[in-house]
């Protein structure tokens, strides 16, 4: 069951309207706190009844009575310890924020701080009661009120969630969420909303510039409702109650654009951080005479990182070889049973620090594809220096197959063996392409190149060049073990789907 990321909330303007599900919240935050005064005042009208009044089993009730009856006082006199109790204990719970819990708050959570609260308010009454008036009120009654208090409100807590929940389950009073992204990260977000209906959202759709390739699944409700530039729009349509904006980190420059949108429609809105982005271990901090200098650490791929990633690769290469190398076989007679020519296809590529190798892959195309290139180059869907086209007539019918789910790259676990590649890494360029780089895009070979990486999960062939480089650059600056099993994880269901494949 996919978890919802921690989502960052985001202020709202005194000049913005206020949003449709905000009106009825300083409802709700006025009625909690006077329900907790009347059950805080009930448990203590429960506590002086069982000091004074009640009816004890013998052969009990006759020595309590005995020591009890002795100083009886009217519950009059306890209003004045009753009041303050009261007060205390809500301003307390409001310190807490007993009264902002996150809507993934159970039972347990609120019992902590109703909890915490009782026990320091009643020890702080019992200290300042017996040292102004010593004989005058029973310790006894301290002891029940804090029983008493203690239980009504975790009691009334645990029916107030458990009904809330039973509601939002059945679709009463949930909150409609829109979703800006359609990414990793925002498809997490969905699939939390999707998998927690309990916490009472309903996901009403999700904004992305581009369309999707592939029918999203009925069963998650993943409906692609327009694009990114329309959001204000959809908001003043008045159905959507508010807005997560889960969007990758290269994009976080149209916040602003974004937040002014959700701010002029009056709808709230949150902000779900990238979690790779929010890595502070990455960060060096460091002093001068007192005064904090933050620095960003240089790429993590060194000393024994380097060791440990070489070490994954060839453990996954090992364990797999035993279903490649048949499976191999199988499609390189297929390959040559479809077409003339070899089964494989070698070329020349740039890998870490500059340094050419020849690539190994199953030959997809006519024998002549090369030759055949720049005939087409006018036909060219990708943007940079790459050449991709949807439909290339140059591919044979085995090879669109092996394209669409990346087989065709098998033969680069010989790349891996010899260390000029990767499981995970920045794609390996051509010469011709690497001429037509910009500069900073050369930071993308300070690390070794991979056979999947962070813009093969993301988007594949439907990303441009300059989003595909920042991702590699990301890659190397915020490299760990546990980033590349994510990324090896990922690549499955990328690979399946045959998103942006061609």
């Amino acid at each position: 069951m996919a978890k919802l990321p921690d989502i960052v909330p985001a202020r709202t303007p005194a000049h913005g309207h206020p949003a449709r599900t905000t009106a009825r919240r300083p409802q709700r935050r006025l009625l909690l706190p006077l329900i907790d005064a009347a059950l805080i005042l009930t448990g203590f009208a429960i506590a002086y009844w069982m000091r004074y009044l009640v009816r004890w089993p013998p052969p009990l009730d006759n020595i309590v009575r005995e020591v009890l009856t002795e100083n009886f006082v009217p519950i009059t006199n306890f209003l004045p310890i009753a009041l303050p109790l009261t007060l205390l204990l809500l301003a307390q719970f409001a310190a807490k924020g007993l009264y902002r819990m996150p809507r993934a708050a159970g039972v347990l959570d609120h019992a902590g701080i109703i909890l915490s609260s009782v026990t320091t308010a009643t020890a702080l009454l019992i200290v300042v009661v017996f040292i102004y008036r010593p004989f005058y009120y029973s310790r006894l009654i301290f002891a029940f009120a804090w029983c008493t208090v203690t239980l009504l409100l975790c009691s009334w807590r645990a029916v107030l969630i458990i009904v809330q929940r039973w509601r939002w389950t059945r679709g009463f009073g949930q909150e409609r969420i829109l979703v800006v992204g359609g990414t990793g990260l925002a498809r997490h977000v969905m699939e939390g909303i999707v998998a927690h209906p309990f916490l009472g959202y309903a996901l009403a759709g999700y904004l992305d510039d581009r369309t999707p390739s592939v029918p999203e699944r009925p069963s998650q409700h993943f409906r692609h409702v327009g694009h990114i530039r329309e959001l204000e729009s959809i908001l003043r349509a008045g159905s959507i109650d508010q807005v997560i904006i889960a969007l990758p980190f290269w994009e976080h420059h149209r916040l602003p654009e974004l937040a002014d949108a959700c701010r002029a429609a009056g709808v709230e809105f949150r902000v779900a951080p990238d979690l790779y982005e929010l890595s502070f271990d990455r960060v060096d901090v460091g002093e001068l005479m007192g005064i904090p200098l933050i620095g960003l650490k240089d790429v993590t791929l060194r000393g024994w990182n380097l060791v440990t990633k070489r070490a994954m690769d060839l453990a996954l290469v090992v364990l797999s070889a035993p279903v490649v190398l048949p499976l191999s076989l199988l499609i390189a007679a297929a390959i040559r049973l479809d077409s003339p020519g070899p089964a494989f296809f070698c070329q020349r590529r740039v890998g870490k620090d500059g340094k050419t190798f020849t690539c190994y892959k199953f030959r997809t195309m006519v024998a002549d594809a090369e030759a055949r290139k720049a005939e087409l180059q006018a036909l060219n869907e990708a943007d940079g220096p790459l050449f991709k086209m949807r439909n290339d007539p140059r591919t044979t019918r085995i090879g669109r197959w092996l394209r669409r789910y990346s087989i065709d790259e098998l033969p680069q676990l010989w790349n891996i063996l010899r260390g000029e590649m990767s499981w995970v890494g920045p794609r390996p360029s051509t010469p011709q392409e690497v001429a037509q780089f910009e500069e900073w895009h050369h930071r993308r070979f300070e690390v070794t190149p991979g056979l999947t990486g962070l813009s093969q999960v993301l988007g594949r062939s439907d990303m441009s060049f300059d989003e595909m480089v920042r991702l590699d650059i990301f890659y190397a600056e915020h490299w760990s073990p546990a980033m590349d099993v994510r990324i090896m994880l990922q690549t499955v269901p990328a690979v399946l789907y045959g998103r942006g494949a061609y």
